[in-house]
């Protein structure tokens, strides 16, 4: 899509999209939601299976960051909500070559995440906990040193997120209906609500990454947004930039 909403090229993905990232050689690794599976777009437009989570993924893998060597950090759903008791999962280290491998266990919903700009720092949101949790990245792209980025509130739901330049983390927030800017020492220091529509992922991009782009929806059912064509995306303008892609 360009920035003004034009759309540059589509395709579909087996299994529905989540989370994107890209290879150093600028193939697109693309989440599937229901194949529990990364696939990879080549150059040349096929669409390949990269790595098969099945074995430690058990429901809706979802959002994923992609680091500078291509290695793609992973988390999944967990559970059917309101049919299954809330479990904890993991994150998984997709490596460029498929291999998958646990980088970190116990986590709730690990949702969106991002990578920090000198590559030592990954944050994820745990949205079933309500927060935002860091690990620092081993030199072998394994997750160490688990602490809290920030806590928050139970209506807060973190969903997708991205960082800006000053360490803060935009968080698009559905169950709060506003996307909000998260410090790690003050919390929430900044939050533009939303009107008619749920945000469930931003990232901060434009000439001088100071546009905010928001992805909405009226609902997170994939059967009722198909209905009612209801996402768009806005784009807000804010103050910092975002911190560059990892």
């Amino acid at each position: 899509m360009a920035p003004d909403g034009r759309v540059i090229e589509s395709f579909d993905v087996p299994g529905g999209p989540s989370g994107i990232g890209w290879l150093p050689d600028g193939d697109m690794l693309i989440v599937s939601i229901a194949d529990l599976c990364v696939y990879r777009r080549c150059s040349d437009g096929r669409i390949v299976r990269h790595a098969d989570l099945s074995g430690h993924h058990r429901f809706h893998t979802n959002d994923m960051v992609v680091d500078a060597l291509g290695n793609g950090y992973v988390g999944e759903v967990g559970f059917r909500v309101g049919e299954e008791d809330p479990r904890s999962t993991c994150l998984l280290l997709v490596r460029p070559d498929g291999s998958v491998h646990v980088a970190a266990e116990d986590l709730m919903t690990p949702n969106g995440a991002v990578i920090s700009a000198d590559g030592r720092t990954l944050i994820v949101a745990e949205s079933r906990r309500m927060r935002l949790t860091a690990f620092t990245i081993a030199a072998d792209g394994m997750l160490t040193d688990r602490r809290l980025f920030a806590q928050l509130a139970p209506e807060q739901v973190p969903d997708g997120i991205c960082l800006d330049e000053e360490g803060c983390i935009w968080v698009a927030s559905p169950r709060a209906s506003a996307v909000l800017r998260v410090s790690p020492t003050a919390g929430v220091i900044e939050e533009i609500a939303i009107e008619g529509a749920k945000p469930y992922a931003c990232m901060l991009g434009g000439t001088d990454r100071r546009d905010l782009f928001i992805c909405l929806a009226k609902d997170h059912d994939p059967e009722r947004t198909r209905q009612a064509r209801s996402g768009a995306m806005a784009v807000a303008q804010v103050a910092v930039p975002g911190c560059g892609y990892p």
